[in-house]
């Protein structure tokens, strides 16, 4: 090729190059792309079932002598406080915003924290066509953070398809909606950060949270997270002030087996086995010859429970319960709650240094064996207090920790934990939901004194 040529086919080349870069975008100008992607799909299917739940509630106040009522939080109202007789509180709204998601449109069913409304019955609903409605509630769970609404519609509500959090993926798209700090259905995208994550609050602790890096704010509890076709996996909850960045929802699969029993019965009924468990310490596994996370100890077996039944022992260490590998009793409670009365739990178990499986049919704990624990584990009988809140003590074992820390006949439970003991009824409630405990914190009134005890439960 001569060098003439050889510089026209360069100047040729170049030439086309020049033509296409300028004429492309050109050609390109007009062109229009799927907008419609998974997500808006999803979100348009869901935002119509998600609601605002709005909370007034009453908080007391004193006042202070440069104006206006305080909650104690400033240095003037802790000072200023003790100047007055209780006689001049006053009664000051408050409302807080959260969000729920409607799971049965035809019976009107709302799924949202416990958190959101515990602080009163006083619930209003608004949904995103802006009608409102005033709520009921069904039942509240504090220990998962669930509770469940009601509202009266004369017509079929829009709801959310319930999905699976079985099957869950790290790093799998989700979509949080809900009212931070009150900017109604506002979206947020992330993904699957992490799985069966354990957060401590300044209360409790919650097990097995699905973390998430969607924006979860104030507002957002209660709302939904959905997977990418708008199925609810779980929960959304801010009940970790720290988290920045991060998010936090409760495994719907946790959430199904609860909402049931608030529906069915308006609290959760615990699947009833009689095992009681401890972690394994250093010399306990080093006895046993397995590692520290290799199980549970069961420390007790309660007589005529299932587990007595099907010949678990104190001493068995709980390896898996229903295939699943179990290290804590935060692992052991996590995995119980799945289950609900009258459900096999499939329970791996080593005894003597062999596996042995069995099976063991949950029961509801019977309600007539309360009188009979409320004297194995605290040492008492009760009666009703005529005309007053409170069991009063009737008879007590000299022996028994109530009696040693000074308790005696005539003294009146008024509150076990956080729950309020008005009657018998309420007090064998409580026996039953806290003897698994180790301890429980007991309010006595004696005359017009009130005492707080933290009792030894006896086994």
């Amino acid at each position: 090729m001569t060098k003439r040529k050889y510089f026209l086919s360069v100047y040729f080349l170049s030439g086309i190059f020049l033509f296409l870069t300028i004429i492309t975008p050109c050609l390109c100008f007009g062109q229009s792309y799927e907008r419609k992607t998974p997500v808006v799909n999803a979100v348009e299917k869901v935002s119509p079932a998600v609601v605002n739940i709005s909370v007034e509630y009453s908080v007391k106040a004193r006042p202070n002598p440069f104006g206006g009522f305080g909650g104690f939080d400033t240095l003037f109202d802790n000072f200023f406080k003790d100047f007055f007789e209780p006689g001049f509180d006053k009664n000051l709204k408050r409302n807080s915003v959260g969000s729920g998601v409607i799971i049965d449109g035809k019976r009107g069913y709302i799924l949202t924290n416990a958190h959101v409304i515990s602080k009163t019955s006083n619930i209003k609903v608004i949904l995103k066509d802006k009608y409102e409605f005033q709520a009921r509630v069904i039942g509240i769970d504090p220990d998962s953070d669930i509770a469940v609404l009601h509202i009266e519609s004369k017509d079929t509500l829009p709801s959310v398809k319930m999905g699976t959090s079985d099957n869950l993926m790290i790093g799998e798209t989700v979509i949080a909606i809900g009212n931070p700090f009150g900017f109604s259905h506002t979206v947020t995208t992330g993904v699957i950060s992490a799985l069966k994550r354990s957060i401590k609050t300044d209360n409790q602790v919650f097990n097995n949270f699905i973390q998430t890096d969607a924006s979860i704010n104030p507002g957002n509890s209660g709302g939904p997270l959905l997977n990418i076709n708008g199925e609810l996996i779980g929960i959304n909850t801010a009940v970790y002030a720290k988290a920045q960045g991060i998010g936090f929802a409760i495994p719907i699969n946790t959430a199904k087996r609860i909402i049931s029993d608030l529906i069915l019965h308006g609290e959760v009924i615990p699947a009833w086995t009689g095992i009681i468990v401890q972690d394994i310490d250093f010399e306990t596994a080093q006895y046993f010859g397995i590692s520290k996370n290799d199980g549970v100890l069961i420390k007790a077996v309660e007589k005529k429970s299932p587990a007595f039944k099907t010949g678990i022992k104190e001493g068995d260490i709980i390896k898996k319960i229903g295939g699943n590998s179990v290290s804590s009793i935060v692992d052991y409670t996590s995995f119980i709650k799945e289950y609900s009365a009258g459900d096999n739990i499939k329970l791996e178990i080593l005894r003597n240094k062999k596996i042995k499986t069995i099976f063991v049919k949950t029961k509801i704990f019977p309600k007539n064996l309360a009188p009979e624990l409320s004297v194995s584990l605290f040492g008492i009988k009760t009666a009703n207090k005529n005309n007053a809140k409170g069991v009063e003590i009737v008879k007590i074992n000299p022996n028994c920790h109530l009696a040693k820390i000074g308790a005696k006949p005539g003294d009146v439970i008024r509150q076990i934990n956080e729950d309020a003991i008005n009657n018998k009824k309420d007090f064998y409630k409580a026996v039953i939901k806290y003897r698994t405990k180790d301890t429980a914190v007991i309010l006595i009134q004696r005359d017009r004194q009130f005492y707080y005890v933290t009792v030894k439960l006896a086994r």
